[in-house]
């Protein structure tokens, strides 16, 4: 059944692209509508939940905006309650503690300031769209149908995790996806580290954290990288990277108080051999991330890494008028809260342009 509104645009997820695309949407009177996503089961097992991946973090400290100050005592004034009951007590702090943005706290924030702008929302899956004709369809999880004149992809992705129980109990607390957003925290200072993968992520993630850890294990289940030449040659060099071939992490050790406290390594070459025990204070996972694309089944051009393809330089285009792209969904290269954020304000400037002129 097809919604009778046409909608002037449809946002396609709810991280920082998603409500950032939303908040310029909604300031220049187009009325957006955001498909947040489904709270289900099936959501949680693929890590598409919504509000995206900075709500599975802690503390940010790399936000512009949110230095360390008595946050929790705003956040109680400035979510409703339903919203509140989703937030972990410690993104509110003690009475007069100052702390940093809890990561669910800052999507939580500027999903409330989309809305105060007038942004309607649903909370459903896209499960299939038709961008050949306009007004667009998006077919939602509840057998509705959304029609558009404009659109907004901003799915994000999801982080290939090792899949290991270990790997789950310890996430947050040394088991991290993303070396830029915390590997400057004081629990990996001049300690050693972990780094599982192969590729260019994970070679550019050691050469990053070997500035702050004493030592860059980096963990690959062969014993040839995927990485560039450039970059595995400049790793092989750095005195403060050691890598471990044909191992992949069995368990993660430690405990709840200190967080990771090491690692098993077994061998790929030998299953039988016992797993190689190895300290460390942190794992980072850099084996590779998906494109939140399924829904699209081939409705939009991706890039050869999957990623919904940008088609007009400098600008947020696919490859199909009136449909643009925003945050992780179309990078494959910075994968930052602030830059999702960004390219959700410019893909809401292109598409108030796009309606404009159409």
């Amino acid at each position: 059944m097809s919604r009778k509104e046409i909608e002037n645009v449809a946002i396609v997820g709810s991280g920082p692209a998603g409500w950032s695309a939303a908040i310029y949407a909604a300031r220049a009177a187009l009325e957006p509508m955001v498909i947040e996503g489904a709270l289900t089961a099936e959501n949680q097992e693929a890590g598409t939940l919504p509000m995206g991946q900075l709500a599975t973090t802690t503390f940010v400290e790399n936000y512009p905006g949110f230095p360390v100050g008595e946050l929790g005592t705003y956040l109680n004034t400035a979510l409703d309650e339903e919203r509140k009951c989703v937030l972990p007590p410690e993104a509110f702090g003690e009475s007069g503690e100052r702390i940093g943005v809890y990561g669910a706290a800052l999507v939580e924030l500027t999903r409330r300031q989309a809305l105060n702008f007038g942004t309607r929302t649903i909370e459903e899956d896209v499960v299939g769209v038709d961008f050949s004709k306009r007004p667009f369809e998006l077919r939602l999880s509840d057998d509705t149908t959304i029609l558009a004149k404009s659109a907004i992809i901003a799915t994000g992705a999801s982080v290939r995790w090792l899949g290991i129980p270990s790997e789950e109990r310890f996430k947050n607390n040394g088991v991290s996806a993303c070396a830029v957003c915390d590997g400057a925290s004081p629990r990996f200072a001049n300690r050693p580290i972990v780094v599982v993968g192969g590729g260019d992520t994970a070679l550019e993630d050691a050469e990053y954290l070997a500035k702050f850890a004493s030592k860059a294990f980096v963990v690959h289940r062969r014993d040839e990288l995927r990485a560039s030449k450039a970059l595995a040659s400049r790793a092989k060099s750095n005195p403060k990277i050691e890598f471990l071939w044909n191992r992949v992490v069995s368990e993660i050790l430690g405990n709840d108080e200190s967080g990771v406290t090491g690692v098993l390594l077994a061998n790929t070459l030998n299953p039988d051999e016992p797993p190689m025990e190895l300290e460390t204070s942190g794992v980072f996972v850099a084996i590779g991330r998906r494109p939140n694309v399924g829904f699209l089944k081939g409705s939009l051009e991706l890039t050869e890494h999957g990623c919904v393809k940008r088609t007009v330089p400098f600008r947020t285009n696919t490859s199909v008028p009136g449909v643009f792209v925003a945050g992780d969904v179309a990078d494959d290269r910075y994968r930052q809260a602030i830059v999702a954020a960004a390219s959700g304000a410019c893909a809401a400037m292109d598409a108030e342009r796009f309606l404009a002129e159409f």
